[in-house]
């Protein structure tokens, strides 16, 4: 199964488990799930890495006070400067967030980051995603990626 199988059986799963979360929510909360590929614009680097794009899998609940709970998970697929491909891992867990209009929402919280070169993984990483129907933002400690374009797969924000 690819990596994108996975995080959509995943994702497809997660809005049942986060059904009880949203009921018990207050009235007007949002949700944000999705799951799928992205492809960045030129020039998106990290710890580096030249940026391609990404996979990404969200499932996300949205209060009314700006309190949020759900996970956040992307790969994001790199080239180093000798050519060798590599793939960083982000999971994180959601804190805070809000919906910024129609079709449009921002959340965040800390992720581990794997920058998939041997080394440990970086817990308590702060990040942000401004999440839309097509496309992504991503910012990741204190780097802010170009807005990533869908390409296959969905996002929703309810």
């Amino acid at each position: 199964m690819t990596r994108l199988g996975m995080v959509l059986t995943a994702i497809v799963a997660l809005p049942s488990l986060m059904a009880p979360a949203l009921v018990a929510a207050q009235d007007g909360a949002a949700g944000v799930t999705g799951a799928g590929e992205a492809i960045f614009s030129g020039g998106a680097a990290l710890s580096g890495l030249s940026l391609s794009g990404l996979t990404l899998g969200q499932g996300v609940s949205l209060a009314q006070d700006g309190s949020a709970t759900g996970q956040f998970q992307a790969v994001l697929f790199g080239t180093s400067l000798l050519g060798a491909r590599r793939e960083v891992t982000v999971e994180g867990e959601v804190l805070n967030g809000f919906v910024d209009g129609v079709g449009s929402a921002t959340f965040s919280g800390t992720a581990t980051v794997d920058v998939g070169d041997g080394t440990p993984p970086v817990p308590q990483v702060p990040f942000t995603v401004t999440a839309s129907t097509g496309s992504l933002g991503l910012i990741l400690g204190a780097t802010a990626l170009p807005t990533a374009t869908l390409t296959a797969g969905s996002i929703t924000i309810e």
